[in-house]
């Protein structure tokens, strides 16, 4: 469909991040401007308006970042690496339906943690395939870990 050297073969891939996208804010929709600000969260909770553009930016990384693994090969070398990619996004939409859709704190807490470990796993499997790859996804790596904290947090107080 898409010749692997060109940009234009990115788009399917920015497609489905953005999907996955799509799907955590329908989750978040019918509860962020409810539910969620009633909840007790702690003082450094970063502001509401601070998470769409940091999620806009992660979900582009990722994107390109899986795109330069499936760009960098012909084989079936990345097909494990891909695969995991394609664990963690299912499981990053999931946490949106859990946290905010069904309001289920104490779940999303144990899901964020087995997102974050699967998208270690990735960066780990991206590594050895394309660097820049890897390091794409250095800061949603640091960014679940800080809502990882953030969702405990807010577990304990509510």
């Amino acid at each position: 469909m898409f010749d692997r050297g060109s940009w234009l073969s990115l788009i399917p891939f920015v497609a489905v991040c953005f999907l996955a996208a799509g799907v955590g804010a329908l989750a978040t929709n019918s509860s962020v401007k409810t539910w969620y600000p009633q909840l007790q969260r702690p003082q450094w909770t970063p502001p509401d308006w601070l998470f769409g553009p940091v999620w806009i930016a992660l979900y582009l990384m990722m994107a390109i970042s899986a795109w330069l693994v499936w760009r960098g090969s012909d084989s079936g070398a990345p097909r494990f690496a891909l695969t995991l990619f394609g664990v963690q996004l299912v499981l990053n939409a999931l946490w949106s339906v859990l946290f905010f859709g069904l309001r289920k704190i104490g779940p999303a807490f144990a899901e964020i943690l087995l997102l974050w470990m699967i998208l270690i796993a990735t960066a780990v499997a991206f590594l050895p395939l394309s660097l820049l790859a890897a390091w794409l996804l250095i800061p949603y790596i640091a960014w679940v870990g800080f809502a990882s904290y953030l969702n405990f947090r807010i577990w304990q107080m509510n």
